[in-house]
Parts: C-alpha cells; structure tokens; sequence
C-alpha cells in the first residue's frame, strides 16, 4: 500500500464514507413527528447526509494524504516545491461533478418543497393568523371558524389530521415562527405576511418559540400548540366565547383568576414576582415596581406598557397588546391579582 497511496486513499475513504453514513441516518436529529410535513423533511435531511458525507471525506482523506505524504522534513526549510502544472480534466471533473450533486439536490428540495406545500380542498383547511410582537405571540381565528366575532387569543390550538394554514405577521422586527416537532418555520417580516401550512398527526402539547434573535426577551418569546380531537377543537372555541371572569365576581375570585391569567400569559418569563413563585429579570421586578401602586396604574402599564417605563428599562421590551387580548374581566383580574400579591 505504501507503493499505492491512492489506492490507500480510495479504501479509507471509501470505510470512513460507509461508517459516516451508517451512524448519519442512525442518529435521531428531529425531534418527536408531529405532523405529516416532518416525514418528507427528514427524509430529505437523509438524503443530503448521504450526499454530504462522502463529499467531506473525500475532501478529508485529501488534505490529510497531502499533510502527510508531503510535509516538510528537517532540511527543507529553504527549499521550494518543484514546478507543476494544472490538471485541467481534473479541473474540469471536480466542477461539473458537484455542480451536478448540486442541481439535484436543489431539484430534490423543490420537490419536496411543492410536495408539503400543497394545498387542500379549501372547505378543508384551518387558517389561523400568527402575529409576533417582542416578545409574545398571539393567534387569530377568523370569524368562519368561531361561528361568531373574531378570536384573538395567546394560546394555540388544533384539531388533530386537518390542514393548517398559518398566516405570519410581525408588528416590529423580525421573528421566526417555529414549532420544533411540526419541522416547519418561517420569518415573520415586518411589512409582509408569510405563510406555510401543516397538517398536525400527532395529539400532544408541543412548544411554540421565536428562532430569530429579536431583542432582550427572545428567549422568553414562547407559547403553546395543543393539537386535539376534532370535537375537543370546537368545544374550545366556544369556551373562549365566554368571560374567563364574571363580571360579578367577588374579590378573592378575581384575584385567583389573575393569579391564573399571569401565569398562562407566561409573564412569569420576564418578571419576578413572589407570589406567582416567578423569577423572571426581562422586565422590572413586580414585588419592587409595584408595591404601593393603585389599581388604575397597574391597568395602564399592562395596556400601555410604554407609557411609563422603570429605571433601568427601555421601550418595546413588554408587548402592547394585551388590551386587545385580553377581555375586561381578565384585564380587571389581573389588575386584582397584581395588587392583592405586590401589597
């Protein structure tokens, strides 16, 4: 083999290419399959592995039969390479080659691209609206799905084997929306609305996160997707229709409502607050800012958060859309909470 240094080349390549290949698609890279998307797309993930390998240890075993077979001895410090010229079959072998890999992995993709894309019969598909706002998320439900007023809610959910349509919207900067087990994700850019689609195959909670770096709370910028049944879906809707608060409750039931509120808004995630057992450092501390405050104060900085912003802190770090997420019972129960647990 000494003798053959290609020939050696070619068999280590060729074991290192099978063992690479072998441990690539043996490895668990998506996370659970949600939704009958993510099958075409790790399949595709397979493929560009099998292609990809090879081609870094092709390029690989070269560099390091280079390195090895012509490294500098003791000597040869002042001495130059002698004089070589071009191969251009070569040349030419190592562009056409990859550029054809390339092409067929580009038509692969589109594909598949058309294939997860495609769009049902239109009685048959869910559209639901994504806005994302540093940093939360809200969803939309258009009035043919509810049956009645539009819905805006914080929490996401769909029926399980039906075609979703997300409509992507940003009200600042960029985000990106994305639901790890869905294997789907797409910029949310200010100006324009994005779009993709999903079909949910699979029952479960699953977590909704911003895959954009998009300021101080990015990592907070979360939600939910609970995929179930059909007739759990409309059962949902039509308690969303109803006050989550009435309007006659009494004191201590506002403020247990609150307490419940808070923590389903995830504002836990940017504040502390001892009560709620939250140790949240994106906004200011509620146990210090609001300790003393009256209940009108507290209503407005969670509706107009930037109208007066604590020391320390800057503008556009708390959404402002909570006066329209939440109705005048939440907001009041909130507003209760926060006072009965800050005093």
């Amino acid at each position: 083999m000494r003798r053959h240094p290609t020939a050696l080349m070619v068999v280590a390549g060729v074991l290192a290419s099978a063992i690479g290949i072998v441990l690539a698609l043996l490895i668990d890279w998506f996370p659970t399959v949600a939704a009958t998307q993510t099958e075409r797309i790790s399949t595709l993930y397979d493929v560009l592995m099998i292609a990809s390998v090879p081609i870094f240890v092709l390029v690989m075993t070269v560099v390091i039969a280079a390195v090895i077979r012509f490294r500098m001895r003791p000597g040869q410090e002042d001495q130059d390479g002698p004089p070589i010229h071009g191969n251009t079959g070569l040349e030419v072998v190592w562009t056409v080659l990859p550029a054809l890999l390339i092409l067929g992995l580009c038509v692969y993709s589109y594909i598949v691209l058309e294939d997860v894309e495609k769009a049902p019969a239109a009685s048959q598909e869910l559209r639901v609206g994504v806005h994302g706002e540093q940093f939360a998320w809200t969803f939309t439900y258009p009035e043919e799905i509810t049956g009645g007023e539009e819905l805006t809610t914080t929490e996401l959910v769909l029926p399980v084997d039906r075609s979703v349509r997300f409509n992507i919207r940003t009200a600042d900067v960029i985000h990106d929306f994305w639901v790890p087990e869905f294997a789907m994700k797409i910029d949310a850019v200010p100006g324009i609305t994005t779009h993709y689609r999903v079909t949910p195959n699979r029952l479960g909670t699953y977590p909704v996160v911003c895959a954009e770096l998009c300021g101080l709370g990015h990592s907070v910028m979360r939600s939910r997707v609970r995929v179930v049944e059909q007739p759990e879906f409309e059962q949902w809707l039509q308690e969303q229709s109803q006050p989550a608060v009435e309007e006659d409750a009494g004191p201590g039931e506002q403020a247990a409502a609150g307490k419940q509120i808070f923590a389903s808004e995830g504002c836990g995630g940017c504040h502390t607050l001892a009560d709620a057992g939250s140790g949240g450092q994106i906004g200011p501390n509620l146990d210090d800012v609001l300790k003393g405050v009256d209940e009108a104060t507290i209503r407005e900085d969670i509706v107009d958060p930037d109208a007066k912003i604590a020391a320390g802190y800057g503008p556009g770090i708390m959404p402002t859309t909570y006066g329209q997420t939440l109705s005048d019972s939440e907001l009041n129960a909130l507003v209760a909470y926060l006072k009965e647990a800050t005093q």
